[in-house]
């Protein structure tokens, strides 16, 4: 549940650098800047939580039992048991457990007090036992809400657009090193909350100071715990090959070939939603046991770990680039199908954000694909992570900058063929995704 965009309250007739120019934007960046400091602490232990989980329900508690490696079959029944808590969570608490992944990352304001404990209950069930979810939209809901509570609690009479601008700067702060860089979180929330023109600025500027020292936070607490930043990145990138003719031709096939499947994953969820939200209990646990069974199906065909099937694929990336040697096409395939429903069970019950495993199942896509010829095995996993992006998100600058920045120096050499990707794939999920009907009827003149 993303912040709502600052500028809402204010009305076209206002000059937005009115507000930057008065003491009160002063305090305003002043009370962005400390609220900071808790929120991406807060931010920081909430992803530590969720690794901790990880590593209790599928290392620690197995071996506990008795096993000396974790089975294959064993996310069958764990994720049946967390569909089942997570569907209670979602019924019972306020808040219905946060945004519904399935509908993208939405600008619907900031939670209210009362449903953060089931934002944050619903996502730690959701990740730490594997659903094909990321921790953004959780971390974007949890770090506005907290700031604007804090916030109302510092200063009692603040103003309805004063309380939206520290909700969209707590968010920054939240997410400010998950993405590798606190400014591809900035580009998130930017075009999330679809801010343009002059109130970009207004609301930028203590947004990034927000996000600039959750960086820092983030840093530290990661530097002294020893338990690292959490944030996404990639070991060794294979050496680019500088853009031809072949690429470009390959940048419009992976755009064409994004648009569609995201499309279809994004339609599946939707309709499963739908039927989710009927029995929301029972079904939430039915659709536990599917994501279990599908990585159970594919540990069971590939040899492979269920583990590459589970989880957001955020920390699966480097290792699926280093090692693509070791996957054959039908592996990767199978790894595809596998993760994409997966996916698509994930988002119609479960809490978390769709952001990164979508980069996988592109990535996936792109190095499968260069196994063809005229594909480089960076081009393609690059092409592959930004089209899928923007094919599930909807955001093409974000989409772009992930698949870029995320390779190094690498990136700027495939950028070209990347940008052509994400233009393509984003043009085509515009085509293929059907016109808002206007229930209201014609308007009387």
């Amino acid at each position: 549940m993303p912040a709502t965009p600052p500028g809402k309250p204010f009305t076209a007739s206002e000059d937005p650098y009115e507000l930057v120019r008065t003491r009160r934007y002063a305090g305003l960046l002043v009370m962005a800047a400390l609220l900071g400091v808790p929120v991406s602490a807060v931010a920081f232990g909430f992803l530590a939580l969720v690794s901790e989980l990880q590593s209790l329900t599928y290392t620690e508690l197995p071996r506990a039992m008795g096993f000396e490696e974790t089975p294959s079959w064993w996310p069958v029944p764990l994720l049946g048991a967390a569909g089942l808590l997570v569907g209670l969570t979602v019924r019972r608490l306020p808040g219905r457990g946060g945004h519904r992944p399935a509908e993208g990352l939405v600008s619907t304001g900031a939670p209210a007090p009362a449903d953060l404990p089931g934002i944050a209950l619903a996502a730690l069930l959701s990740l730490g036992v594997g659903a094909v979810l990321g921790p953004e939209a959780p971390l974007i809901a949890l770090g506005g809400g907290l700031a604007v509570w804090a916030a109302g609690r510092v200063k009692r009479d603040l103003a309805p657009e004063g309380r939206a601008l520290v909700g969209a700067s707590g968010s920054f702060a939240a997410v400010s090193a998950l993405l590798g860089s606190p400014l591809l979180g900035a580009f998130l929330l930017m075009e999330v909350s679809g801010l343009a023109g002059p109130m970009l600025g207004v609301v930028l500027v203590p947004g990034l100071l927000s996000a600039g020292i959750g960086a820092l936070i983030f840093t530290g607490l990661g530097s002294w715990t020893g338990l690292g930043t959490y944030s996404l990145s990639l070991g060794e990138v294979p050496p680019a090959a500088a853009p031809g003719f072949a690429g470009f031709g390959w940048a419009l096939v992976l755009g064409v070939a994004a648009a569609f499947a995201g499309a279809g994953i994004r339609r599946l969820s939707l309709a499963l939603q739908e039927r989710v939200e009927r029995r929301t209990v029972v079904a939430t646990a039915v659709m536990g046991l599917v994501i279990g069974g599908l990585a159970l199906v594919y540990a069971e065909t590939s040899g492979k770990a269920a583990s590459e099937v589970l989880y957001s694929g955020e920390h699966d990336l480097g290792h699926l680039l280093s090692a693509s040697a070791e996957y054959s096409v039908g592996a990767l395939v199978l790894l595809i199908v596998c993760k994409s429903l997966a996916y698509c069970a994930s988002l119609s019950c479960f809490r978390g954000g769709p952001v990164f495993p979508a980069m996988f199942v592109g990535a996936a896509a792109g190095i499968a694909l260069s196994h063809l010829p005229g594909l480089h095995l960076t081009a393609g996993f690059a092409m592959g992570i930004g089209a899928m992006c923007v094919a599930m998100l909807r955001l093409p600058m974000t989409s772009v900058l992930l698949a870029t920045l995320l390779l190094g120096k690498e990136g700027l050499t495939v950028m070209p063929l990347v940008i052509v990707a994400v233009v393509v794939a984003y043009v085509v999920t515009l085509r293929l995704t059907p016109a808002p009907v206007d229930r209201a009827g014609p308007k009387a003149v």
